[in-house]
């Protein structure tokens, strides 16, 4: 298969509505979509990820009020959500309409539904003639394309068509909250935090994280997960680094590694907010070049800090 790369997102949206399989920007991170109206051609993204049929798809719209046509028994919290955090980092999970097809909620009858904010996404989001079924685009449990090259390095040959856009401006998947439950359950920390998430919703609960053999309503929960090929051990601020092979190592964190360590490559960030944008690229530049283990620093249990503590623990388990 050919895989075309373009940024016309008239001619990426010709590819969904024709049933093929397309890679797009979003804030978040790259999104790997078929339109829901293709059900057949939707097992094309589990192939071309090497994916778990039981893992299930989240469903992009371009309007906030396309939500009435892909859920149902839509309620006042969930309305509440939409409206302080459409379009933007967020997935609900709502009981699913009967236009969604079971190969995307893994036979569930709830389906996650998000509207992206990037403005590239919108747009190509618009031009298509159903909503969009799309998990991230890459290999399953490595780390999520936060860059169209990213996308042709995991899915080149495998995929119809690459949508190019910048860089994610967020580089960690969205937050997932429950809201088939009340009150409605935070299923995954994304950038949309459970700070804000209680300002509109008190009662909101967070979930438990749990390894069973029944299908997730979400991603990200049952699988490994956002894993490079190098080993990752997590450590504190100030945490005394001792270097556990002769091959080179890395370091990524809020603060500068022991001086006296001798990382390969290093990545300081100035914030949690770069923290997390940069995460997934510096894992895939460790790849590149040959590192066996990235040293991730723990940053506070705080804002998008929660987020980043989920995808390196999950990385550090998936080795």
């Amino acid at each position: 298969m050919q895989t075309i790369v373009t940024d016309s997102a008239k001619e990426a949206a010709s590819y969904i509505n024709s049933g093929k399989i397309v890679a797009f920007p979003t804030e978040t991170v790259y999104g790997l979509g078929v339109g829901i109206c293709y059900p057949d051609a939707i097992e094309n993204i589990f192939i071309a990820k090497g994916r778990p049929r039981d893992n299930p798809l989240i469903v992009h719209i371009a309007r906030p009020a396309d939500i009435d046509s892909v859920g149902r028994e839509i309620g006042s919290d969930a309305r509440k959500l939409v409206k302080h955090f459409f379009p933007g980092p967020l997935t609900l999970v709502l009981k699913k309409s009967h236009t969604i097809p079971g190969v995307v909620t893994a036979g569930l009858d709830t389906v996650g539904v998000r509207c992206p904010s990037n403005p590239i996404a919108r747009n190509f989001l618009e031009l298509c003639l159903c909503p969009v079924a799309a998990p991230s685009a890459n290999t399953s449990g490595r780390p999520s394309s936060t860059s169209w090259e990213a996308v042709l390095h995991d899915l080149k040959g495998k995929i119809d068509c690459i949508l190019k856009g910048a860089p994610s401006d967020i580089g960690l998947e969205s937050t997932i909250v429950d809201c088939s439950n009340t009150p409605p359950i935070l299923l995954r920390n994304g950038a949309v935090t459970i700070e804000e998430l209680l300002g509109v919703i008190p009662e909101i609960r967070i979930g438990e994280n749990r390894h069973n053999d029944e299908p997730p309503k979400s991603p990200g929960l049952k699988y490994p997960h956002y894993a490079p090929l190098a080993r990752i051990l997590l450590c504190t601020s100030g945490e005394t680094v001792i270097p556990e092979s002769e091959t080179p190592y890395a370091w990524i964190g809020l603060t500068q590694p022991p001086v006296a360590a001798g990382f390969a490559l290093v990545r300081q960030c100035g914030t949690t907010v770069e923290y997390a944008r940069v995460l997934f690229d510096f894992f895939r530049k460790c790849d590149t070049r040959g590192i066996g283990t990235i040293y991730c620093e723990l940053p506070p249990a705080k804002g998008i800090g929660r987020a980043i503590l989920d995808r390196i623990t999950r990385a550090a388990e998936s080795n």
